[in-house]
């Protein structure tokens, strides 16, 4: 009796055991799913997914910035009384920035591409390089000799690690569009969905189209000027997986401009600071303390960026008191701040992405706050598939007559949302979200008691500047002679960000800002690029020193 009472518990505990050894070992799987329990990354086929992603890569050029809390606006003095920086809580996802602001030799190479692939000679691509180039009349100076910055600037390799100027708002994003499809074709290449230095073959002209991301990942037949199954890497073997999607977790994020809330939390740095006063909107600079020289031991006096010092004082005295540079400085000439961010005060000023309004609406959005928001979406052709712009470049004249291309061969088009996608939406309603809540008649109760209800005008009003070509080639250009104009803001005017060579120390303050039409170009500003990260706020080294911290 107790042997078969035996036999009948040791029988049980085996058929219970290998259930339970079978169920963990389905769910511990990464190749298995925890939903349906079918295999994912099948050789027979079926649901293909990278499981072995650890987390993002720190995209080429730039350093991590971890998100978090922090208050945008100041609560210093305000001597300027534009009363247009409210202190405000805001939250920021982590991102990754610039180390230094893109630099001449780094738009250098964006130009050199276009002019290979797109050579000027060429009728169709003559705007493309021209429209790319920098302004660098805006050196000159009516009583002022600085010709030398004319002529050598942007190309001399003495200004090579120099942050490029003359550079407006419309052409800095369009290299950070550029920026993102080389990264993501280098990483294609590295991982085997290219062939190598596919690169190279496009810029010496072996190949006859380029490579664009979206593109890509929509319709990947359409690279290369459809050349893209003579260019496919050691990936092509396996057929299942001859081109990389957004699930195999090769492509990148896009390149972009910085939101003003991301460039703003980057520059205070918070992450350094223990003092309680810095995180309620009282860090004065990007670095500790209420000055701009250096008060620790080693380098004490030394100024902690480029900055305008007094009227006619770009750089203090010579061989003592000197901040090292009277123009704009080589990056890293200066400490970085606790990100490992360089020249996030003086040196030159930067564009954001923002479009500039007065005020922060906080009561609407704590949390990635920007704005600018231009929703789109991808052209689909009567085929059923995304629309490539092969051979159609769309070109715009800018209100200063300056021509640039707004995409460029190889594309995908874009068009606006519609009711489609907006209709009982509850987040949003339309295409274009700029002027939304900025106190124009929408949201205004007694705007028609100052305004001209026949002449439809508006708040934000600015002079309205335009310029075409004629059939001959010829610049025509329509100037604004309204005398009701009551504003220079509208939503083609964007912020830029800290203080330059050019400003006294007043402007070196994270939480300044400032506004310029987007088509504008100065000596004094500059840019530098952002990446959203995608998947954990930290990073896993991070990550593991508090796990360990826990125990």
């Amino acid at each position: 009796m107790k042997k078969h009472f035996i036999k009948v518990v040791l029988s049980c505990a085996i058929v219970v055991g290998s259930f339970s050894s079978c169920k963990n070992s389905s769910s511990s799987s990464k190749n298995v799913s925890r939903a349906t329990g079918w295999k994912i990354n099948a050789k027979e086929g079926g649901f293909q997914y990278n499981s072995d992603f650890k987390e993002q890569e720190t995209p080429p050029g730039t350093v991590f910035v971890e998100g978090g809390t922090f208050t945008k606006g100041k609560v210093q003095d305000d001597v300027m009384h534009d009363w247009n920086n409210t202190p405000t809580q805001q939250h920021v996802q982590s991102f990754y920035m610039d180390e230094t602001e893109v630099t001449n030799v780094m738009y250098l190479e964006y130009l050199d591409y276009l002019k290979e692939v797109y050579p000027p000679e060429n009728p169709n691509y003559a705007n493309i390089y021209k429209g790319a180039l920098p302004d660098t009349l805006v050196w000159r100076n009516r009583l002022g000799f600085n010709e030398t910055m004319t002529n050598n600037y942007l190309r001399h390799p003495a200004y090579a690690e120099y942050p490029v100027v003359g550079v407006n708002w419309v052409q800095a994003t369009q290299y950070a569009e550029w920026r993102t499809d080389r990264v993501n074709e280098l990483m294609l290449e590295r991982e085997g969905f290219l062939a190598d230095d596919t690169k190279y073959k496009v810029m010496n002209g072996e190949v006859a189209g380029t490579f664009s991301t979206e593109a890509y990942l929509n319709n990947p037949e359409s690279v290369y000027g459809g050349e893209i199954d003579s260019l496919q890497g050691k990936q092509k073997r396996d057929s299942i997986n001859a081109f990389a999607k957004r699930s195999s977790g090769v492509i990148m994020p896009e390149y972009r401009l910085p939101t003003e809330t991301e460039w703003e939390y980057a520059a205070e740095a918070l992450v350094g600071s223990r003092e309680y006063n810095n995180y309620r909107g009282r860090k004065k600079y990007p670095w500790e303390g209420d000055y701009t020289r250096n008060g620790q031991r080693v380098g004490r006096g030394d100024q902690l960026a480029n900055f305008k010092q007094g009227k006619g004082d770009y750089g203090g005295i010579a061989g003592w008191s000197d901040d090292g540079a009277d123009i704009t400085a080589q990056v890293k000439s200066y400490k970085p701040n606790d990100f490992g961010l360089y020249d996030m005060a003086g040196n030159v000023s930067e564009w954001v992405a923002d479009v500039y309004r007065p005020i922060v609406d906080d009561e609407i959005s704590d949390f990635n706050y920007y704005r600018g928001n231009v929703f789109m979406k991808k052209a689909i052709g009567e085929d059923g598939k995304v629309e490539i712009l092969e051979d159609k470049i769309v070109y715009d004249t800018l209100p200063n007559g300056k021509i640039v291309a707004m995409n460029l061969p190889g594309e995908i088009k874009e068009v606006p949302v519609g009711e489609e996608e907006t209709y009982l939406r509850t987040n949003f309603d339309k295409s274009d979200n700029r002027g939304y809540r900025d106190g124009d008649p929408g949201s205004s109760r007694f705007f028609s008691r100052f305004s001209d209800e026949e002449d439809n005008r508006k708040m934000y009003d600015s002079p309205q500047f335009e310029a075409e070509r004629d059939s001959t080639g010829q610049l025509v250009r329509k100037y604004d002679t309204s005398n009701y104009r009551t504003s220079l803001i509208n939503d083609e005017v964007r912020v830029y960000k800290g203080g330059s060579w050019r400003d006294r120390a007043y402007w070196l303050d994270p939480a300044q800002r400032r506004y310029l039409p987007q088509y504008m170009a100065t000596d004094d500003i500059g840019f530098r690029c952002a990446m959203s990260r995608v998947g954990s706020k930290s990073k896993t080294k991070n990550k593991t020193v508090r796990h360990k911290k826990a125990r």
